[in-house]
């Protein structure tokens, strides 16, 4: 919310629209003319749109007016929803039933357009043999195959072995 609004004396423009705070359009008056009126009421004169030929101007608090502007931006900025990253996990040795329940619960997180994280944790002699990991993690991949796609190439830390998946 960088914008700069020509304010007052700064206006360029010597022909505006102008509105006063209530919404009431006065039409296209003399520059000197508004500033006189806003000057009258106390208020600034602040041209709201200058792409249009004349420029539109308002007569208002200025400080009000950029407060309601940022209350306006960060509402919406609250209201817009942030990728979330949800994460299974799971042993090497988890059942294919077990293992079709997380991958349509992932499924419909994909389609929420929400990151998929799918860890195997290895415990004990299970670590011995990784490659069984990497096997449910492809069957996973295969089953989310046209919904979702791996973001990175899986891995491998320590004990674990994990996948990441986007929409896709």
């Amino acid at each position: 919310m960088n914008k700069r609004y020509q304010l007052n004396e700064g206006i360029k423009s010597t022909q505006l629209r102008v509105i006063k705070g209530n919404g009431e359009n006065l039409g296209v008056i003399d520059k000197k003319e508004a500033l006189a009126l806003a000057k009258l009421e106390g208020k600034d004169l602040v041209v709201i749109v200058e792409t249009t030929t004349p420029p539109v101007a308002k007569i208002l608090d200025f400080n009000k007016f950029l407060y309601e502007e940022k209350k306006k931006s960060s509402a919406a900025k609250a209201k817009s929803k942030k990728s979330e990253l949800k994460e299974f996990r799971f042993g090497p040795n988890i059942g294919a039933g077990d293992l079709n329940d997380r991958v349509e619960r992932a499924k419909e997180f994909l389609a929420e357009n929400n990151r998929v994280q799918f860890t195997v944790q290895m415990k004990g002699r299970e670590q011995a043999y990784p490659e069984i990991a990497f096997e449910k993690l492809e069957k996973v991949e295969k089953d989310l195959k046209g919904i979702g796609r791996i973001e990175d190439r899986v891995k491998k830390m320590g004990n674990r072995v994990m996948a990441t998946f986007i929409r896709g």
